[in-house]
């Protein structure tokens, strides 16, 4: 069962960095200094998801589903997140 938990939280994470990386591509896209931003200073992500809802929410929704899974798996299989 561990097994299985680990596969699963291994996908919600590769998930969330699709997510992750699409977000970026849109704020690229907008201009580059939105996506510089994005990339190195904190909080202008949450800056560019209010201001551009329309084209950075479903890419902010897969990355929450992403980390939603993963937080289901850890608490649901203990044993299933990897550790050192």
């Amino acid at each position: 069962m561990e097994l299985v938990g680990m596969i699963i939280w291994g996908i919600g994470g590769i998930i969330s960095l699709i997510g992750g990386i699409w977000f970026l591509v849109v704020a690229f896209r907008q201009t580059i200094w939105w996506g510089l931003g994005c990339l190195f200073i904190p909080f202008v992500s949450i800056v560019f998801l209010i201001i551009h809802w329309g084209d950075a929410a479903k890419p902010f929704f897969v990355s929450l589903l992403g980390v939603a899974i993963m937080v289901v798996v850890a608490v649901l299989i203990p044993g299933a997140i990897p550790t050192t």
